[in-house]
């Protein structure tokens, strides 16, 4: 069969698009690196972004590589709110962890990052919002509470709110410096073995090594995290 030198034209770029699509494609899952825990609960994995919180993910990412999450526990399990590992082993000692990662929360909001949601991978951290290390938590229901304040523009800024008050040509730096307004930095989420994770956040607790409660009585042990892609 021979093609007319319209339909060969027609042929030719539509080959283009399908190599622009495949290439875009293959970025947006190359842009995706996942990772597989295998815990004494069940496994589960989890996808991170770094096209939304670059630093934050290269920070996990290493921890993982090093090998640094084997051997530690979920030791801050409340249900109904979110399971917290990756700072302490099997004996609650604390690990020792690299300098702290720049906080990143309200830029992977901005990029059209995930809020605080069910199933989403945040950081923790203490009051200081700069502080995140190696910890990191699973939200296990939508805790708006959690979520990063974006500024709206303008210094100073004529009009924000704020739990239900309004502020009125407020210094945008002090907004932008406010803790309360920081929240916590979403840079993944669960994508198999939800199931898993629900079992955890069940987990009967209490008082465990160096805390008053929210220790799962029967330890919930990371025997690895393993980068897949």
């Amino acid at each position: 069969m021979t093609l007319s030198k319209h339909t060969r034209r027609a042929c030719l770029a539509l080959a283009a698009l399908s190599l622009v699509a495949g290439q875009a494609w293959s970025q947006t899952t190359a842009a995706a690196p996942r990772v597989k825990f295998a815990t004494t609960a069940g496994d589960f994995v989890v996808e991170v972004y770094p096209d939304k919180a670059p630093k934050t993910v290269e920070n996990f990412l290493q921890y993982v590589q090093d090998k640094h999450y084997d051997g530690t526990v979920f030791h801050r399990v409340i249900n109904n709110f979110m399971v917290q590992g990756g700072g302490y082993d099997a004996a609650f000692a604390e690990k020792k962890t690299r300098a702290p990662v720049l906080h990143e929360g309200r830029e992977a909001l901005a990029k059209g990052g995930d809020k605080n949601i069910v199933g989403t991978l945040a950081m923790a951290r203490t009051s200081e919002p700069n502080s995140a290390s190696s910890q990191f938590f699973i939200n296990v229901k939508d805790n708006d509470f959690l979520n990063p304040t974006l500024i709206p523009p303008g210094d100073p800024v004529p009009k924000f709110e704020y739990q239900g008050r309004v502020y009125e040509n407020t210094s945008r730096a002090q907004l932008v410096n406010a803790p309360q307004l920081f929240g916590y930095t979403v840079f993944g989420k669960v994508v198999s073995g939800m199931d898993v994770v629900n079992k955890m956040k069940a987990a009967p607790t209490g008082a465990g090594g160096p805390f008053p409660g929210d220790v799962p009585k029967t330890p919930i042990l990371i025997n690895s995290a393993t980068l897949l892609k």
